[in-house]
Parts: structure tokens; C-alpha cells; sequence
């Protein structure tokens, strides 16, 4: 049940996702996978919005070069664990967060999905994409995919059953580089993967499913690429849909 203090707070959201909608995010846990650029924006709008149980996994110190696009972040040389925390409590007192400095590995992400309701990507590496995915999979768990470089992003829901996996869009890892990234595209993009997840988390809306959204920043653009399912892809193949 929503307190009177958390009627205040989410007045003008309410109207749209209704008290039992309300309700629903403050029950829902989310697995906020990295706490960089993307994780900030996303894990930002997300704790505002009031998911009730938050839980952030980095394995990183804060750097200077963070600061221009990861806001969660202030002080260099900080774990962004820990910053993560104090920047997410300050802003909703009435949400859990929870830091957790471990890098997404096989061993780690059954323990990070304990009690989770719905994983945002907000990785560097498609190494620990593919964990996810397939740990998505495995838990039947929706997964927030997003990415970024330079003025361009993307981002795609992944619903184990029904849609295509990361797997079968990238059958191989890209490069792996340090992109240079405008900070405004994180919070372009991270803003997108949370609104995907509240309507994931509350069932209102169409979801980016099949859907791979692309962002041009240099003209302001957005497109979209469907997707469709590889019957042969070792991650989701052998799953019905």
C-alpha cells in the first residue's frame, strides 16, 4: 500500500499509471547492471519513479573522465557502488538501493537476480551482455537493452518467450573500444530503457519488443529496425516462443 507521503511524492504519474499501478513499481526489484553513464540516467528516473528495491552492480571507481555523462557520480576515486547509493537515497528516501561492488560474471548473476523482477543492460562489454541475456532467459526475466557511442544509441526489450534475443541481434561481440560519448546521449538513451521498464513493470504500453530503436544525435532522428527471432541462436533457439 502506498503511504500518503508516497501519494505526494508520485502526483503527477498517478494519474497515469493509476494507485494499482503505483503500487506494482513500488513492489518490483530491478537489477541495474552497471553504474555508468546508461546506469545513471536509467537508475535515476527509475528510484523517482519509485521502484521499491533497486540493486546496482559495478566493480568500478569513480573517474574524472565519468563526470560528463555518469550524474550518479561526484566524487573521483569513489566506488560508484557506494556513490550510487548516497546519490539514489538522497533523491527517494522511500526506495531500497542496494550497491553491489562485483563485476557481472557467471558466477555472480545468479545471486544479483534474487528477487529481481526486471534486469536494465546498461554495460560496457557484450561479454557480460550475453551474461545477462542468457540469464534473462534462464529466469524468464525482461531485459532493458541499451547502448551508446558518440551522438548514437540504441536500445531494444528482450522478453524471454516472446521476442528475439541480444544473442540473435549480435550473434558476435562488436569491437571492444572506449567509445568517446556526448553525455546527453546516456541520458537520451538511459531515459528510454526506464521508461521501458516501468511499462514492463506495470503493464501499461507497447514495449520496444522485436524493436531495435536507434538514436541519431547528430540530426535528432530516431529509427527503428525490426527484429526477428534465430530459430538456430544458441541463447534463445531452443526456447518456445
Amino acid at each position: 500500500m502506498l503511504t500518503e507521503g508516497e501519494k505526494g511524492r508520485y502526483a503527477r504519474q498517478i494519474p497515469l499509471l493509476g494507485i494499482e499501478g503505483q503500487e506494482r513499481l513500488k513492489g518490483s526489484g530491478v537489477l541495474i547492471a552497471g553504474a555508468g553513464g546508461l546506469g545513471s540516467a536509467s537508475s535515476y528516473y527509475l528510484a523517482a519513479a519509485g521502484v521499491g528495491h533497486m540493486r546496482i552492480a559495478d566493480s568500478d571507481a569513480v573517474d574524472l573522465s565519468n563526470l560528463n555523462r555518469q550524474i550518479l557520480h561526484r566524487v573521483p576515486g569513489l566506488r560508484k557502488t557506494l556513490s550510487a547509493e548516497e546519490t539514489l537515497r538522497s533523491l527517494n528516501p522511500t526506495i531500497e538501493v542496494e550497491g553491489v561492488d562485483v563485476c557481472i560474471s557467471e558466477s555472480s548473476i545468479d545471486d544479483l537476480l534474487n528477487g529481481i523482477d526486471l534486469i536494465v543492460d546498461a554495460m560496457d562489454s557484450f561479454e557480460a551482455r550475453y551474461i545477462l541475456n542468457s540469464a534473462a532467459l534462464e529466469h524468464a526475466l525482461p531485459l532493458v537493452h541499451g547502448a551508446v557511442s558518440g551522438f548514437d544509441g540504441q536500445v531494444t526489450t528482450i522478453i524471454p518467450g516472446r521476442t528475439a534475443c541480444l544473442r540473435c541481434m549480435f550473434p558476435k561481440p562488436p569491437p571492444r573500444d572506449a567509445p568517446p560519448v556526448i553525455g546527453a546521449t546516456c541520458g537520451i538513451i538511459g531515459s528510454i530503457q526506464a521508461m521501458e521498464a516501468i511499462k514492463m513493470l506495470t503493464g501499461f504500453g507497447e514495449p520496444l519488443a522485436n524493436r531495435l530503436l536507434i538514436w541519431d544525435g547528430r540530426c535528432a532522428q530516431m529509427d527503428e529496425i525490426s527484429i526477428v527471432r534465430n530459430e538456430r541462436c544458441p541463447d534463445c533457439g531452443s526456447r518456445s516462443v
